[in-house]
């Protein structure tokens, strides 16, 4: 007997035998039960979920000789009709190679004679979305009044592209992509029933590189026994999908967090030694960074079908999140990029060193944050007393921010590397613009530090003070991340407390815009004022144009 390769010896025959499409399954037995079926149905999903399984099932249950029900008998003669692909009363037709009018033009005309074996006939058309134009408005007179005898089931992968006079007339069933512990739960149980030897990380990586279709994933489990001479072993996957462990990702990110240029190529040398595909190494790349974001930023929270990872629980206390998002949008760029570098090694090695390139520096102007063995350094600020008290009073139209913001009290605990001072400004409060330089704050959050002022900081707590449409700079972990970079500047434990309020000035980011404005009037004025350009004016009418000059320095 000749092999049969898995996907198809394993084909659902029964709605209870689908993977992951519980929604369509009980709307579909649902009217089964009733009696109250449409005549129209339409599948729409990626490749591999399932579109025409469903459907098969469908005819079945609509033609078992038991008796119309969601469970067809599969022993009938009709059952096992459908389930060979020859019973005379389903009619599968391909709509990528039968696009013309006189392919539907002989549906519509054998539509008409009443089932040869079943109760009903049964048209599935497959890529429903291939046919033409004028094949569409033929098919469109059937399917407003088809005979009663006959149901129609559509499958699509691509269903932007059916007319919305098709779309008006069909019940439209959205088919979800798989997750990948759905596939892996679909692989185990058919090689614990093959008798099949497999290791867990093995089939892990398959399921990934299903990409949602279930179909992918077991022509892939075929290649693999294949690959593995009877048995699936990690190894023998990701040699043949060109990927690497999660491990090899994960000593990238620690070298990239160490700042070690050496200890990255070298990791990065080792891995193509593997001969891997490059791109999906990124997008493993990827995947490691959000898993360590959603560490970081949703504490407690797990992917669906996520194992544990110490890896990435040790990695989220060495990066700063804002650094994270920025070496998430690297590895998506360069990967993206990667059929534009010189070789596809090369294209790899350059994301890696745009990272480290764009890594802060050391008590830089965007170092991280909370980094073990690493801080900005500046000296303790005196901690209020009469004069800072008088500063931190609150007007009248200054009001504490409502609960719901992120903006809550925390306490963070500096690091003990010595500060260097910060000038006091002349309320005898820190200098908030060089207290901002000295404590790295970068990215949103130094936007967040250079449009608020400091009104106070009484004991442990500062107080800031923010207008209400820079409020949504608070966002997200924002206050915490400020706690730890101020805390750290100043040398002592330190709390941030935000305040919305309408007389907010002086702001950093004010200071710099006048900073900015009086460099670009000194530049156009220069520019007038300088000779050759009056000359040119006068010779050849020459003008400036306006807004087009910039400092030197800019």
């Amino acid at each position: 007997m000749s092999y049969q390769v898995l996907a198809r010896k394993w084909r659902p025959r029964r709605f209870a035998e689908l993977v992951g499409q519980e929604h369509v399954v009980r709307a579909l037995s649902n009217a089964l039960e009733s009696g109250r079926m449409h005549h129209a149905y339409l599948f729409t999903g990626t490749r591999g979920v399932g579109k025409t399984t469903i459907a098969r099932i469908f005819a079945k249950s609509l033609n078992c000789e038991r008796g119309q029900s969601a469970n067809p008998c599969g022993e009938c003669a009709v059952c096992t009709a459908v389930d060979a692909g020859r019973f005379v009363d389903l009619l599968e037709i391909d709509a990528a190679s039968n696009t013309g009018v006189d392919d539907v033009r002989e549906v519509i005309e054998n539509a008409q004679y009443a089932p040869t074996r079943g109760r009903y006939k049964v048209y599935l058309v497959d890529e429903v979305h291939m046919l033409s134009k004028n094949a569409f408005n033929a098919l469109l007179k059937t399917l407003e009044e088809p005979p009663p005898h006959v149901k129609f089931l559509l499958a699509t992968t691509d269903p932007q592209k059916l007319p919305v006079t098709v779309l008006s007339r069909c019940l439209k069933f959205n088919l979800k992509r798989l997750l990948p512990a759905q596939i892996v739960a679909q692989m185990r149980h058919i090689l614990d029933a093959e008798g099949i030897a497999f290791e867990a990380d093995a089939i892990a990586e398959l399921a990934r590189a299903a990409d949602g279709s279930l179909r992918d994933g077991l022509s892939l489990l075929d290649q693999a026994i294949a690959y593995g001479g009877g048995a699936v072993r990690a190894a023998d996957v990701r040699a043949m999908l060109g990927s690497i462990a999660q491990g090899e990702v994960g000593a990238l990110l620690e070298a990239l967090a160490a700042g070690d240029g050496t200890a990255l190529l070298a990791e990065a040398a080792r891995i193509a030694g593997f001969s891997p595909d490059f791109a999906g190494v990124l997008d493993q790349l990827a995947g490691a960074l959000h898993r360590i974001q959603l560490r970081q930023l949703v504490p407690g929270f797990h992917a669906e079908g996520e194992d544990a990872d110490p890896v990435a629980d040790a990695l989220a206390a060495r990066f700063a999140p804002e650094d994270v998002q920025l070496y998430y949008q690297m590895a998506a760029t360069g990967r993206r990029d990667l059929n534009l570098a010189p070789d596809a090694r090369t294209g790899f090695e350059m994301t890696l060193l745009r990272m480290l390139a764009f890594r802060p520096a050391e008590g830089g102007a965007a170092a991280p944050v909370a980094s073990p063995g690493r801080s900005a350094g500046a000296a303790p600020a005196p901690a209020g007393g009469a004069g800072a008290a008088a500063n931190g009073a609150r007007t009248a139209s200054a009001a504490p921010m409502p609960p719901s913001s992120p903006a809550r009290e925390r306490t963070a605990t500096p690091p003990p590397a010595a500060p260097a001072p910060v000038p006091l400004a002349a309320n005898g409060l820190p200098d908030w613009g060089e207290l901002i330089a000295a404590a790295g704050l970068g990215g949103p959050l130094g936007e967040l530090a250079r449009h608020a002022a400091l009104k106070s900081i009484e004991g442990d707590v500062m107080t800031l003070a923010l207008r209400p449409e820079h409020e949504h700079f608070a966002a997200g972990s924002m206050i915490a991340q400020l706690e730890r970079r101020v805390a750290a500047a100043l040398g002592r434990a330190i709390r941030v407390r935000l305040i919305a309020a309408t007389d907010v000035a002086d702001t950093p980011a004010e200071r710099a815009e006048r900073v900015r404005s009086a460099e670009f009037a000194a530049a156009e004025q220069a520019l007038n004022d300088d000779p050759v350009v009056q000359a040119l004016q006068r010779e050849f009418d020459a003008r400036v144009v306006p807004q087009s000059i910039r400092p030197m320095d800019s």
